[in-house]
């Protein structure tokens, strides 16, 4: 019994042997250097252009079975590609139909070898082409040397989270199982990926739990994606719990957790708590990286701290070995520079970017064309918009929307409506924020009707205006002067269901200020006040700058005490309107305290509260403190516009300083501040003073182009002064300028040149001039031929009153008619 037990051992030990000799010695060598990556570069150095590519060879004819290899040897239409090969042949392909993508793939003689499958996906995977990767996945199973393997289901799973498409990783997850592969720590990984991209936090949450009752691992990838998907939709509070459960279970937090952290504390908008974090991450020597920095100098944008973003963004080109600086971080430096207004900045910004060897994506366009927008620079708008078709890119609703956005700031709402209806020909749909920058175009241009319209439209499309709507439209009631429309509009706002906001509030009350309706602007106020909106500085601003313009003083300064005791911040605007304030009621003490507080509270004058100053200390008839002010606007580097000089040259003149009015002239030309009818009058004023008749002369060529635009009232002293000086010649070769540029000339002018005529004893000019009247429709008063027959007989002798008496009747009988109905009474030399 037991030599028979023996012998069968050595039998089956015999056998064993005999079988691990013959595994041994048809063992094949080595497949994997066929799968190694090699990488090609191209480089095109006029174009500026490079390119590497990774290509993977895979298992080809001589490496699949000689069963495969007779049943394609001599077959043409059956071609030995590599896997790079076949990848850049089925992503050529037009999807129009999927029968052109099999065909191609039955002709691969690496179709054999089923180890070509997970390097075929990865392939197409890593070019992010999803429905060729679905077309070739679900070619692949139905091979008869197919195997499910997990990674290839990690690797779909992914590629469906990139084009956050949820519900179909899902779907892939649930048929890995039932294809018997077992999901691993990188399968749950793409899951909560892919639930955080969507913004499923809560779903997140529970595939975490679903992992741990499989008995699989958190890796820190992990809880990395969990806590990134808490962040991206915002619940920071989430993702923060996330992160010390992780630190529990003795997974440390590396730069990339650090980073989600930050980045869910910015979509939170808690950017404080950003910038708190990221101080503590510096306390632990944690090296940041780019992605880091740009979260940080994105938030310190949000928090108007722009110097200290600027001081990070010159601190990474300094040491561009640690973090160089990449496409967002210029991104979120020329949104700075949008936001401050500096557009000649964003510009070079976009240029240095350039320089770098970057290339601006869809978002850095944007920006550059948001910053035109806000400055109304149509033109240079559309050349980037062109630019980006032309690099490549298609615009976004973003693109649209800032192109519109700045035809509407240039006053050209007819080409804002022009890119709109491109956008919707372009198969982009309009959303919110498009309508409203449309409905701003047309109210800001006064075409309320329009705006309204464009309301309409938007609610027939299925998008429902919001706050910011209304907003629009109650501002551009108030451009428009139409007090009932405002009504409307917050009827409308009641009727759908829009509560108003602080903004809106503001808006209405500002609409209702400038169109007069001072009882209705109170009404809000109490209404936003009975609603406990919150007022905040720009609510008080608009009411105390509105009652100023309606002469309500007293409630003016009311308010201010209010905004006082809110401890509201006060604005230069406010502190203006209550210095006028002050100043219209006589209080020239209270008024000077208001300007003197205002600048120890660090809320440094303009020049507008300046000039409001000047006029206070104008009306008080105090002098020396406006020259004194006048310094210290010098001394503060305070840049002089057309009414400070106005007011600064009413103090002069009145203050017995003309000459000081034309030295300040003289430097409004070298600074070209523009000249208005105020400084012209002043001017005058001061040459009639000084008796510097020169000067008046030589203001003539000054005044030359701007004859049609300035009041007649301005070139009526103008005229008075050079009669009055004797300048008769030059005063009747203003007169005809005038009358070549089309000012306005009126009864009062000629007035004034046939007085000074008249005083000259030029009477045959005189005549002259009253045939230019009655030929220009304009009749002669009573009063001008009772001069001229007054002086005939005082002054011209027998002789010439007999020329003048000759001629009077002589336009009595041209013009008789006109006389006899337009003068009441008749005139004595004609008796």
């Amino acid at each position: 019994m037991a030599s028979t037990a023996t012998h069968y051992l050595q039998v089956a030990g015999a056998a064993e042997s005999t079988h691990r000799r013959a595994s041994i010695s048809c063992k094949k060598k080595s497949n994997q250097p066929v799968f190694k990556e090699t990488k090609q570069g191209f480089v095109d150095y006029d174009r500026g252009q490079h390119e590497v590519s990774t290509n993977v060879t895979g298992l080809r004819k001589d490496d699949i079975p000689a069963r495969y290899r007779l049943r394609v040897a001599g077959n043409r239409f059956q071609m030995d590609w590599t896997v790079s090969e076949v990848a850049g042949l089925i992503l050529s392909l037009d999807l129009a139909d999927d029968v052109d993508v099999v065909g191609l793939l039955n002709r691969w003689v690496g179709r054999f070898a089923r180890k070509n499958f997970p390097f075929l996906i990865k392939e197409l995977t890593q070019r992010g082409a999803v429905e060729h990767c679905n077309l070739v996945f679900r070619w692949m199973k139905n091979q008869r040397n197919y195997c499910a393997r997990t990674d290839v289901y990690n690797m779909m799973i992914r590629l469906h989270a990139r084009h956050n498409r949820t519900d179909q990783a899902r779907g892939l997850f649930f048929e890995m199982q039932e294809w018997r592969c077992k999901p691993d720590v990188e399968t749950y990984n793409a899951l909560i990926h892919a639930h955080g991209r969507a913004g499923q936090w809560r779903w997140a949450m529970n595939i975490m739990d679903d992992m741990l009752r499989a008995a699989i691992p958190p890796s820190r990838s992990t809880y990395n994606n969990l806590i990134n998907a808490c962040g991206s939709s915002g619940n920071w509070k989430e993702a923060l719990n996330v992160c010390k459960k992780m630190t529990d279970n003795g997974v440390g937090p590396d730069l990339v957790t650090h980073n989600i952290i930050l980045s869910a504390f910015k979509s939170g908008a808690q950017y404080l708590k950003a910038l708190s974090y990221f101080e503590l991450m510096k306390g632990t020597h944690i090296r940041p990286d780019t992605t880091t920095l740009n979260i940080v100098i994105h938030c310190l944008v949000k928090l108007r701290q722009y110097n200290k973003a600027i001081d990070i963004f010159n601190s990474m080109r300094e040491k561009k070995s640690e973090c160089n600086p990449d496409v967002v971080t210029f991104t979120s430096i020329m949104h700075l520079y949008s936001v401050c207004g500096q557009v000649e900045n964003c510009e070079a910004a976009f240029n240095m970017m350039l320089a770098e060897g970057l290339k601006p994506n869809i978002v850095s366009y944007n920006a550059l064309i948001g910053a035109y927008a806000a400055r109304g620079m149509d033109d240079e708008a559309l050349l980037v918009f062109n630019e980006i078709t032309q690099n490549g890119f298609r615009p976004d609703i973003v693109s649209y929307t800032s192109l519109l956005n700045a035809y509407g700031r240039s006053q050209k709402p007819q080409k804002a409506r022009e890119i709109f209806d491109m956008m919707k020909r372009n198969k982009l749909k309009p959303n919110l924020v498009s309508y409203n920058a449309l409905i701003d175009a047309y109210g800001s241009n006064g075409l309320l009707a329009d705006a309204i319209e464009i309301l309409r439209e938007m609610e027939q499309d299925g998008i429902h205006p919001n706050v910011v709507s209304i907003c629009t439209l109650l501002a551009a009631c108030g451009r428009c002067s139409q007090k009932v429309k405002i009504d409307t509009v917050l009827t409308a706002a009641e009727m759908r269901g829009i509560k108003l906001n602080t903004v809106a509030y503001n808006s209405a009350i500002g609409s209702c200020m400038n169109v007069g309706e001072y009882d209705k602007a109170i009404g809000l106020y109490k209404s936003m006040r009975k609603r406990k909106i919150k007022t905040d500085s720009v609510t008080y601003t608009v009411l105390i700058s509105g009652c100023c313009k309606m002469s309500k003083y007293g409630e003016a300064l009311s308010f201010m005490e209010e905004m006082m005791h809110l401890k509201l911040p006060l604005s230069k605007e406010v502190y203006s309107s209550v210095i006028c304030a002050y100043s219209k009621q006589g209080q020239i003490v209270e008024a000077e305290s208001t300007f003197n507080l205002m600048k120890s509270s660090g809320c440094y004058p303009d020049v507008v509260t300046y000039t409001t100053m000047l006029d206070a200390y104008n009306a008080a008839e105090n002098w020396e403190k406006a020259y004194a002010l006048f310094e210290e606007m010098e001394a503060s580097g305070i840049k002089l516009d057309t009414i400070a000089c106005a007011a600064l040259m009413r103090s002069f003149n009145k203050g017995g300083q003309p000459g000081r009015v034309l030295s300040l002239a003289e430097s409004m030309r070298e600074k070209e501040i523009p000249f208005s009818d105020t400084i012209f009058f002043e001017m005058v004023s001061a040459c009639s003073i000084l008796q510097d008749w020169r000067t008046a002369v030589d203001m003539i060529k000054y005044i030359e182009h701007s004859l049609p635009v300035i009041s007649s009232g301005c070139l009526n002293q103008f005229l008075h002064s050079l009669g009055k000086s004797g300048k008769i010649e030059t005063m009747l070769k203003l007169f005809f300028k005038m009358l070549a540029s089309g000012a306005d000339v009126n009864l009062t002018t000629y007035s004034i040149l046939l007085k000074n005529l008249l005083s000259s004893g030029n009477w045959r000019k005189y005549l002259e001039v009253l045939q230019w009247m009655e030929d220009a429709g304009i009749h002669p008063s009573n009063e001008m031929y009772l001069d001229i027959f007054s002086f005939s007989q005082k002054c011209c002798g027998d002789e010439n009153a007999a020329v003048i008496k000759e001629r009077l009747e002589s336009l009595k009988r041209k013009f008789g008619d006109q006389i006899s109905t337009s003068q009441p009474c008749e005139f004595p030399v004609l008796s």
